[in-house]
């Protein structure tokens, strides 16, 4: 039943593709093994694989692709646990995923000023891939902006990646770029992209229409928690006024509503407490 912690492990998984079978073992791991007490059987998770049409020996490759990267560890029980380092990774999860966050014109920006070393190159990839999964928009290089209620992530994250020491952090309610904000933003962050993003999401929705619970549910998860690190929540100021971000929170928040209660049922019905292997 004993499982060891692993401090090896990927922080924010912004590897996997959202509908891969990775990706969706990750969200149901995620959602439901601290709900289901923390650990749980290798056939439990098989199982719950299949109610998302995921063939077994296909759940099987990804749960140990999910263990590699230091998700899971393997208990004596056959079975598998959260690794606790893993644990902080998904509070915050949980806090931009189910609570997000858009920023109004008078909110405060926090900029980020790094200087890394040149014999420290897979650092400086590492922190401006990391700073750009957390929302932040590149000024120049070396200077990213986000919102000011990330500064604690941003913190969070120079401490993971031991770069604290390089970075310096500024507050400030009053960016003064050489043009309109606006036009600074859409240079700062790919707006292009973020759109394509939210529209991706979107259209996503159409194929939860006839799925169970639990099956929309997860995939429903899966498909958005990439979004609210990605998209900044940026004042509608400074958007285009066709932008799609208001209405995929809306719809992601409807839809939440309305499936999370049987999906939780759901999960819980099909592992039963023998399954659950608890501590």
């Amino acid at each position: 039943m004993t499982a060891h912690a692993s401090t090896d492990i990927v922080l924010d998984d912004i590897e996997a593709r959202p509908g891969s079978t990775t990706s969706l073992l990750r969200t149901v791991i995620g959602l439901y093994l601290r709900p289901l007490g923390g650990q749980i059987t290798s056939a439990a998770l098989v199982r719950l694989a299949g109610d998302l049409g995921i063939p077994a020996a296909r759940a099987r490759t990804a749960i140990t692709r999910l263990k590699q990267r230091g998700l899971l560890l393997a208990t004596a029980d056959a079975g598998y646990a959260l690794n606790p380092a893993a644990l902080p990774m998904l509070e915050r999860g949980d806090r931009r995923i189910f609570a997000v966050r858009t920023m109004a014109a008078d909110d405060e920006w926090l900029l980020v000023s790094a200087t890394i070393p040149e014999t420290r190159r897979d650092l400086r990839h590492q922190l401006r891939r990391r700073l750009q999964f957390l929302g932040a928009g590149a000024v120049t290089a070396g200077l990213w902006i986000l919102p000011g209620h990330l500064a604690d992530e941003a913190e969070q994250l120079l401490a993971e990646l031991d770069a604290r020491v390089y970075a310096t952090l500024f507050r400030t309610s009053d960016p003064m770029p050489a043009d309109p904000l606006a036009g600074a933003a859409a240079r700062w962050w790919d707006l292009d992209a973020l759109r394509a993003e939210h529209e991706r999401f979107l259209a996503s929705l159409a194929d939860l229409e006839h799925a169970e619970p639990f099956a929309a549910y997860v995939r429903l998860i899966d498909s958005w928690r990439v979004l609210p690190y990605i998209d900044p929540g940026l004042p509608r100021t400074l958007l285009p006024d066709d932008w799609p971000g208001e209405r995929s929170v809306r719809e992601f928040e409807r839809l939440s509503l309305a499936l999370a209660p049987a999906a939780l049922a759901h999960a819980r019905d099909a592992v039963p407490r023998a399954d659950r292997i608890e501590t």
